[in-house]
Formats: structure tokens, C-alpha cells, sequence
């Protein structure tokens, strides 16, 4: 994969972060950047330029003597690394690098070509700076958090390596790697920016993306298990509403249910003149929380849509402050590292998962509670009533994880406080928003996993193995590779945590 010819797409970051395949630096870009690395090497000569020969933040009314300008940037890298709480997994760092090196892989951030070569080999043999989730205000960007990244460049800190922690210093001796070339702004270009956020952002997105899949397929499924009526999911009630997220929810369930035996038509049943008692037995509608999926998914659809459009927006941006610009011969101070555009959508998203996820926590207990569908023993249980207790106890996971996400999902978009001794008086809170946006998802596919066991349970007490669609018979299958029949009570924990692992690294 080249960086420079296109902008990054998800797919990009999927063949990187998860594949690991290798990529490469156009030669077009290394002379962009050497040219803009150059330009403002001669362009700073005399002139007051943020970050280059000033302090920063509030200090950018002390001017530096040229003598200590790499200094400056050295002082700038170290005194910021200081991250605290849990390390953030590898996978989201190295989405966080791949962001970066694209930004200054677009020539307007004056850094030495050695930036860009070493950050490429860093991704490359998969060793990953040691960053932390506590730091980012997300306002000059993720300062703290990028700060870390920058430590390991300049050859210190810490990095994972071959799955264990260790000094970078080692491990660039081991790799023959030499840290990158500190000359003029390196420092502040590497961490004035949003690529820790956007790069969450981007894993969040795809993880969303897999997570919808299954809730929809949940979806269908248990629509099978009722016997449902089938008009819900209609193209001609569906289309009656104007918003193609619902419509195209509509659709991935009757692709799904389209060779079913078990979802019925209204009219052989309802509309046939055969029902004269005064008293309907049967529920002549579902419950919301299987009539209603495409009016609850559609708009997970349409934000998700959304949320993936601005977070490559941001990842194909320069998101720096100064803005080098070689053609205009000139340099643009302003506030490019602010966060709010991902910080608005990662809690958009967040919300959005949060309600799927109380979407599954509904379907689950409606499949558990036999008073409500009529037709399963109370909690799904195969074996003895009052001597086993099937999906009960899961369930209490699946509710407490629920509530959890409820509570997560409080806005960072509007939790400014301002710092910097007030320089940073407005700030968008963007790398914490993308943090508990990744929990609430991490959360959420734990609720699909048990809601995912019971429905194969269920599939199985009624015996329909046979009369489910294809691709709900697929789903079973894969479920029950991992989860065997059960009608004695067994530990649940390791095949609820067996079947998210499943679902969240693959595609239903």
C-alpha cells in the first residue's frame, strides 16, 4: 500500500492495523516533504514562527535563541510524555501512527524527511510506541498521548515489541533503526494533531460496522424463533419512510430471511377471513424490540455512515498548527489540531452502540422471560425448572454491561475545561470521547455474544435447526462450534468471552 498517491480509505487501515501488510512511501511525497522541510528552514531565518524559534502555548512570547532550537523541540517531546492509567492496545496506536504519518506525509507540516522514513518502518516491523489513555484535552491536538509516539522517534520510551514491553533504545539497536533527525519543528509537528482520536476513531468505525451485522442477523433470527409476521420488514412499509438507513436495514433482513420456512405471511393467517372468535390468540403485532429494527438500526446505519465520512476527512487532513504552504510561499497560524469535528462523532457513535446494545439487551429478554414469548422455558433452560437455571445468570451480565454503557455515553463533546493557563480555553475532549466510544462498543459486543448464545439455545429447545434461513443455520453453526448444547448448568464466563472474541474479528 502506497502513502501519498490516494487518501487512506478503512480499508487501508484494515489491511495495516489488522492484516499487516506493509506499506510504502510514494517518492512523490519524500520530495514534497524535503521541499516543504526546506522551505521553511530558509522561510523561519528572521521571522517569529510558533513552535520553530518561540516557546509554546503561552509561552510563544518567549523567543528561543537559534542555538537552542533543537532543544526546544527535544524539551517539548519529553516534558509532554506524561500519559497515565492503562496502555492503549497496540492495534489502536498503530491505527493512531498510520493517521499521522499520513498528515505529514502531505507536506504541509515542515518536518525532516527522516520523520516519515522512520515512522514507515516502525509500522512496518510492527513495533509500537508504549502510549497511554489518560492525557489528551484534544484541543492542540493529542499532545500527551502523541507525545509518547514522538518519544520513541527521537529513540526513547518504550515500545511493544514481539508481544513484551521494551526500551526503545533496545529495540532500534536490535532493528538497526536510527531516531529521526530533530532540526526545526519535528517536536511540534508530530504532536500538534488529531491522530490519536481519529485513529480510535477509525477502529471504533470498523468495529461498529461488525457489530451492526450481528445485531442485525440477532435481529432476524429471533424473528424466525417467533414466527413473525413479515410486513414489517416490507419494501413498501419500509420505503413509506424517506431515510435510507431504515430501508437499507429492511433489506439486509429480508436477505437474510429470504429462504426461511418459519417468518409468515399476514395475509395466509390474519387477512384471510379465518379469524371470527372476539378474543385473537396469537399477538396480531411483535414487540417493539423485533418490529421496530429498522427504525432502531436505520439510524445506527445513517450515523455510522456519517461518522466514517468525518473521521477520513480528518485522517486525510493536515491537522497542524503552523500550516506550511510551499506554493504560497507562506505560513498560517491557526487551530487546525482542534478535536470537535471527532469528538462530536465519537459520541455520536457511542450513543448509537449504546442503543444497540439495549436493543440486544431487549431481544435477549424477551427470549428469557417464557410470560412474554410464550413459546421457551423460563431463561432458555434445557434442563430441570428449579434445578437448572440456563442463560440466568448471563443474563445479569448482559444487563449490568448495558447499564454501563448508559452511563458512558454522557457527552465529552461539551465537557470542556479550559487549561494552558488558559490559552487552551475551549477544548473538544476528542481522545477521551474516542476511548469510551471503543469501551461502549467493546461492552456491546459482550451483550451480542450472550444475547447469541440464547438464540442458538432457543433454535435448539424448539428443534428448527432445519426450518431456520441459510444464513441463520450459518450462524448457529459457527455458534455451536464454540458453545455446546447444554442442559446442565455449566460456567458460562469462558464462552461468552469466546464468542465476542469470534464476533468481534469477524463478519457474520
Amino acid at each position: 500500500m502506497n502513502i501519498g498517491k490516494d487518501g487512506l480509505v478503512l480499508q487501508d487501515f484494515q489491511d495495516v492495523v489488522f492484516s499487516e501488510k506493509k506499506i510504502a512511501i510514494d517518492d512523490s511525497v519524500l520530495k514534497t516533504v524535503e521541499e516543504s522541510f526546506k522551505f521553511l528552514t530558509k522561510f523561519s531565518e528572521n521571522k517569529v514562527i510558533y513552535g520553530v524559534n518561540t516557546g509554546f502555548g503561552p509561552m510563544a512570547q518567549y523567543k528561543v535563541d537559534d542555538s537552542k532550537r533543537v532543544q526546544l523541540q527535544y524539551n517539548l517531546i519529553r516534558s509532554h510524555a506524561s500519559g497515565t492509567g492503562n496502555p492503549i492496545p497496540p492495534k489502536y496506536v498503530k491505527a493512531a501512527m498510520l493517521a499521522r504519518l499520513n498528515t505529514l506525509a502531505i507536506g504541509k507540516s515542515g518536518v525532516h524527511p527522516s520523520v516519515i522514513e522512520l515512522m514507515t518502518a516502525l509500522i512496518n516491523k510492527n513495533i509500537i510506541p508504549v502510549v497511554y489513555e489518560h492525557g489528551g484535552v484534544g484541543a492542540s491536538g493529542d499532545l500527551v498521548q502523541l507525545a509518547h509516539i514522538s518519544l520513541v522517534l527521537i529513540g526513547e520510551g518504550e515500545v511493544m515489541y514481539k508481544n513484551d514491553i521494551k526500551p526503545t533504545a533496545e529495540v532500534f539497536k536490535a532493528e538497526k533503526l536510527q531516531p529521526i533527525t530533530v532540526a526545526l519543528r519535528e517536536g511540534l509537528a508530530l504532536m500538534n494533531g488529531t491522530s490519536i482520536m481519529s485513529g480510535i476513531g477509525i477502529l471504533n468505525t470498523i468495529y461498529t460496522k461488525r457489530l451492526l451485522h450481528w445485531v442485525v442477523a440477532c435481529s432476524s433470527a429471533i424473528n424466525e424463533i417467533v414466527k413473525a409476521y413479515d410486513d414489517h420488514l416490507s419494501l413498501e412499509l419500509n420505503k413509506a419512510k424517506k431515510h435510507s438507513g431504515q430501508q437499507q436495514i429492511a433489506k439486509w433482513m429480508r436477505s437474510h430471511l429470504k429462504d426461511s420456512k418459519l417468518t409468515r405471511k399476514r395475509e395466509h393467517y390474519l387477512y384471510n377471513g379465518a379469524v371470527t372468535h372476539a378474543v385473537i390468540d396469537e399477538k396480531v403485532q411483535e414487540y417493539y424490540s423485533l418490529r421496530c429494527v429498522p427504525q432502531i438500526l436505520g439510524p445506527v446505519l445513517d450515523t455510522l455512515q456519517n461518522v466514517e465520512k468525518i473521521v477520513l476527512e480528518e485522517v486525510n487532513s493536515a491537522n497542524d498548527n503552523p500550516i506550511v504552504d510551499v506554493e504560497k510561499q507562506q505560513v498560517y497560524h491557526g487551530g487546525n489540531f482542534h478535536g470537535d469535528y471527532i469528538s462530536l462523532e465519537m459520541d455520536k457513535l457511542k450513543l448509537v452502540v449504546t442503543k444497540m446494545g439495549m436493543l440486544a439487551e431487549r431481544q435477549l429478554n424477551y427470549l428469557l422471560n417464557s410470560k412474554l414469548n410464550g413459546i421457551l422455558p423460563p431463561f432458555v433452560n434445557l434442563g430441570e425448572l428449579g434445578l437448572n437455571y440456563g442463560m440466568q445468570g448471563a443474563q445479569f451480565t448482559a444487563v449490568s454491561t448495558t447499564a454501563e454503557n448508559q452511563t458512558l455515553s454522557n457527552p465529552m463533546y461539551v465537557h470542556s475545561i479550559p487549561n494552558n493557563n488558559d490559552n487552551q480555553d475551549i477544548v473538544s475532549m476528542g481522545t477521551n470521547a474516542a476511548l469510551l466510544t471503543k469501551k461502549v462498543i467493546e461492552n456491546t459486543f459482550e451483550v451480542v455474544a450472550i444475547e447469541l448464545i440464547t438464540v442458538v439455545q432457543a433454535i435448539e429447545y424448539l428443534e428448527i435447526q432445519g426450518e431456520v434461513s441459510s444464513t441463520t443455520k450459518k450462524l448457529y453453526d459457527e455458534i455451536r462450534a464454540i458453545v455446546p448444547v447444554f442442559k446442565d448448568d455449566e460456567v458460562m464466563y469462558p464462552y461468552v468471552k469466546e464468542v465476542k472474541e469470534r464476533i468481534t474479528n469477524s463478519e457474520i
